[in-house]
């Protein structure tokens, strides 16, 4: 029966009477399960994750899933017509090993979303800045009064929407390396950031640059790659691009379609008319690196058609997405800052490049086995203290201390926060911008920044930013 899953239809797969297994109960798995249920799949589920680690992370079976079988390895998917991932179960998973030796199809919710999307798809991808440029795009898109949809990476479900997209709707997704592990389409506008060393607990760098390959390697010669030129691996992607190539950069106008910076002002080209969007004095966001975002975004926002006067109207409306160089407060005289989606040593290098006050940084987590020798020197010249907590303290306490900046090593983000409260002083920046993943505590790094959030809420004096 499983050679008869994938219909002619673009191998979209018939699921119809089938049996499915999904694996993973998080949000793209339970989308997935709803999906399949909705289209007549009899739908079990697996996840690896205790019943009370899913309690904890409020991840139920949709109605109509006939059983989840949680709290060990994934289930056999012997007996099945298809198997359904989220990002979360990587490629080379001893399940999905046995899938593809028993000849069974897999897919996934991007996969499938791209597959089944009725209008063209704006996909956002790269080592750091996919989220905030996504966000911008779909700022733009707003302003620009277009009928838009924003999902992906950033915690939208995707499948379930399906129905109120149309062929005219703008759809802006931010695209992961690990969603494009099983994709077999790409966007019709394909961004990348930039391409830099993250994920190497879970991929060689060879395989990481080809995932990020992914979202170009399908492109159709009407499509088009916006790339980063100031990035030297996205430079080397170029050659992969079969579209339209735009290209982006800081240092100067660009050769070709694409955005860029020029002096203090930020210039767009489609063809021979170059365009300016707007000041860079306008951009509300902290840092360099969210410059390079805004060109970026702008450039995909032409690519896309949206008018220059949107650009301009949402870049100097936009002050950020949620647990991205997020101002809480003020507590203790010191400015606390929430950048808990940093989680590798370059976005937290990014994060203290964005600030001239002497800083004091909460480094932990999950570490992902990534060089520290670029932010040792960065930590030498920026920070007043460095606290280090969580399953990784001890190796990141160990780099800190070499740098002779005052390192302490506390076991918890609580423990942390009330060393960082006392150490700071008026003036000073308080910097949770861990360089390690939330997974050994929190289940998101979303999970990790509200906590962060609320414990310096509850300190004393603490005031909101104004």
């Amino acid at each position: 029966m499983t050679a008869q899953v994938m219909a002619a239809n673009g191998g979209v797969p018939e699921v119809r009477g089938r049996r499915v297994l999904v694996y993973s109960m998080g949000m793209e798995g339970r989308d997935l399960a709803a999906w399949m249920v909705r289209n007549g799949a009899s739908v079990v589920m697996s996840d690896t994750r205790s019943d009370a680690q899913l309690a904890a992370a409020r991840a139920t079976a949709p109605a109509g899933v006939e059983r989840a079988v949680t709290g060990g390895a994934l289930l056999d998917p012997e007996g099945f017509d298809l198997v359904a991932v989220s990002q979360s179960v990587l490629r080379y998973d001893p399940a999905l090993a046995r899938a593809r030796a028993l000849g069974i199809p897999v897919t996934s919710q991007m996969r499938l979303f791209l597959q089944l999307c009725p209008a063209p798809v704006i996909g956002i991808t790269g080592s750091s800045g996919k989220s905030t440029t996504t966000a911008l795009v779909g700022a733009i898109a707003s302003e620009s009064g277009a009928d838009y949809a924003i999902g992906g990476n950033i915690g939208e479900a995707l499948l379930g929407r399906l129905a109120e997209i149309g062929p005219e709707t703008k759809v802006i997704l931010e695209i992961s390396h690990t969603q494009l592990q099983y994709t077999d389409r790409s966007p019709a506008i394909a961004a990348v950031t930039n391409v830099t060393p993250n994920h190497l607990d879970q991929f060689t760098w060879d395989e990481y640059v080809g995932l990020k390959r992914n979202i170009l390697a399908r492109q159709a010669s009407t499509d088009v790659a916006v790339m980063n030129a100031d990035d030297h691996t996205s430079l080397a992607l170029m050659a992969s691009v079969r579209g339209r190539l735009a290209r982006t950069s800081l240092r100067g106008e660009v050769d070709s379609d694409g955005a860029w910076l020029d002096g203090n002002e930020i210039y767009v080209r489609r063809g021979h008319y170059a365009r300016e969007v707007c000041s860079r004095l306008q951009v509300r966001l902290r840092g360099e690196h969210n410059l390079a975002n805004v060109v970026m975004a702008a450039a995909i926002a032409d690519a896309a058609g949206f008018p220059v006067e949107a650009m301009a109207a949402a870049i100097s409306n936009f002050t950020g997405v949620a647990h991205r160089l997020e101002a809480v407060g003020q507590a203790r005289g010191a400015t606390w800052v929430n950048d808990s989606i940093a989680t590798s040593p370059e976005r937290t290098m990014a994060g203290l490049r964005s600030f001239d006050e002497p800083v004091v940084l909460l480094l932990g987590g999950r570490e992902k086995k990534l060089p520290l020798d670029g932010l040792q020197e960065l930590v030498r010249e920026r920070c007043r203290a460095v606290i280090c907590f969580g399953e990784a303290g001890d190796l990141f306490c160990e780099a800190m201390e070499r740098t002779a900046v005052p390192t302490r090593r506390e076991p918890t983000l609580d423990a942390a926060v009330d060393a960082a409260a006392a150490l700071a002083q008026r003036g000073d920046v308080v910097l949770l911008s861990p360089a390690g993943t939330s997974f050994d505590v929190y289940p998101s790094f979303e999970a990790r920044g509200e906590a962060f959030r609320q414990l310096v809420r509850a300190l004393p004096g603490f005031t909101e930013v104004r």
